[in-house]
């Protein structure tokens, strides 16, 4: 009976922490930094939408868009002191969403290629969804626990403006794939170079990932061995 009254007890304490946790979270949200990302996020399935489609210059305006907001947003949280956690967490939320909407559009615009080659490298973009959505869980589990996500490291910056500077190379003058190049024959990277750029691409988004594989696993290990202490 008393084990099942520890079990009790300790539930509540953890369902407590978890509502702290989210309650933090959200405490200072309503910024416009925040605001920012959040039109990120409803811009994803737009520019999905508009490149699909065809319209590729509307997907190239709207990803330009994305892209100012990014670059933006950080400058005003600390500007005008508008940092917070919600932001910290939506931020990167937005990016690897990004990340995936870029990845899936390009594979499936690869796949449908005339190009044999480009409908055999077409998978290498899939590469980036696994990676990104690993680090999702990993950081759902941490933030789950009650740690803290690791910071984002330089790695990490210089994948993600390396992953953004090839898409958007490939966007606008890919073959069969460019707004650009569609124009303008003369202008499109032969497909050599744009394989080249890409796997350059994803060697760095998986070297980024490694490099926080340890601070994410001491962020664990040292929620549960303080867990345990306190258990004690």
């Amino acid at each position: 009976m008393s084990v099942e009254k520890n079990t009790n007890i300790q539930n509540e304490e953890e369902n407590l922490t978890a509502k702290e946790n989210v309650k933090g979270i959200f405490e200072g949200a309503l910024t416009v930094p925040n605001l920012m990302s959040v039109i990120r996020i409803l811009l994803i399935p737009v520019f999905a939408v508009l490149y699909l489609k065809g319209y590729i210059w509307w997907s190239v305006l709207v990803l330009a868009i994305s892209g100012i907001s990014d670059f933006l947003d950080g400058k005003i949280a600390r500007k005008f002191n508008q940092v917070s956690a919600l932001g910290k967490m939506l931020d990167p939320i937005a990016d690897k969403l990004t990340i995936f909407a870029l990845a899936i559009v390009l594979f499936i615009k690869f796949k449908s290629a005339e190009s044999l080659s480009m409908q055999a490298f077409a998978w290498v973009f899939l590469l980036f969804i696994i990676k990104d959505l690993v680090m999702l869980i990993f950081g759902a589990v941490i933030i789950a626990i009650g740690a803290r996500p690791a910071a984002a490291a330089i790695y990490g910056k210089v994948s993600t403006f390396v992953f953004y500077l090839v898409m958007i190379t490939i966007i606008g003058f890919g073959p069969e794939v460019g707004a650009i190049s569609s124009m303008n024959p003369n202008l499109t990277i032969p497909e050599p170079v744009m394989f080249v750029l890409v796997v350059v691409s994803v060697i760095l988004t998986f070297v980024a990932f490694f490099s926080y594989v340890p601070d994410s696993a001491r962020q664990i290990l040292g929620k549960n061995k303080k867990d345990k202490n306190e258990d004690k």
